[in-house]
């Protein structure tokens, strides 16, 4: 069985069972990949983006440009489950001291987030991007689904067996669009480090200025990187 055919399987198997998914999407390589495979096989595919700070105007472009691909497709944007550790440590906010109700802050993970959302939209499906090849852990767990076509408790993985080079040759061939690339060892996700801002500095200034606004510290990332290099 080819990787293709490994994934179709997968896709195939749920198929069975409700023609309305939830597929978690950071609109990265990985994710768009998903998009592509199962936007033709189910009814309704609910994309649930999640960010750190809503509507960046470049991430929302990029989003308008892929769902424009698929008729049967809608997008949620919900906070990222990363942030319950940034609010409770109070990272980069102007606060110097944590208050209470931050310590008291429930930290989440993406399994809270996958099971609000299936409640939400009645969906008992959720696809992710996942690969074993993205390293140790990852492989380990995928692992253990694979007697299941790589689903477990309603979370699918039709990606499991792909290399990062097959994702790239499924990109080109079938002209998917490429994401935001912040810089050569960052991921698709805006975040707090130096690529990403150096990247929204030239790019999308007025983006940056939002996250400042949520997060006013973070100024210094840029700010300690200029002072250093002159």
């Amino acid at each position: 069985m080819t990787k293709l055919e490994q994934a179709l399987d997968t896709i195939a198997y749920v198929q069975q069972q409700t023609d309305e998914v939830i597929l978690f999407n950071s609109f990265g390589k990985d994710s768009l990949v998903v998009l592509d495979l199962i936007a033709p096989y189910f009814k309704r595919v609910v994309c649930v983006f999640m960010y750190f700070v809503p509507d960046l105007d470049h991430i929302n472009r990029f989003i308008n440009q892929v769902v424009c691909r698929y008729k049967n497709v809608e997008v949620v944007q919900i906070p990222h489950w990363n942030l319950t550790y940034v609010q409770r440590g109070g990272m980069y906010s102007v606060v110097k001291q944590v208050t209470e109700e931050q310590k008291k802050q429930k930290l989440l993970k993406l399994r809270d987030i996958a099971d609000t959302v299936k409640e939400y939209y009645k969906m008992e499906y959720v696809f992710l991007g996942m690969k074993k090849a993205d390293g140790m852990n990852r492989r380990l767990m995928l692992n253990t689904y694979e007697a299941n076509h790589y689903v477990n408790n309603g979370m699918v993985y039709p990606l499991a067996t792909w290399t990062q080079k097959e994702v790239l040759a499924y990109m080109q061939q079938h002209r998917l669009p490429e994401p935001v690339r912040y810089g050569k060892n960052a991921s698709n996700g805006v975040g707090f480090n130096i690529d990403c801002f150096l990247w929204m500095e030239k790019n999308a200034p007025g983006d940056l200025e939002k996250i400042y606004a949520v997060y006013p510290e973070s100024r210094r990332i840029l700010y300690e990187y200029h002072y250093k290099n002159g």
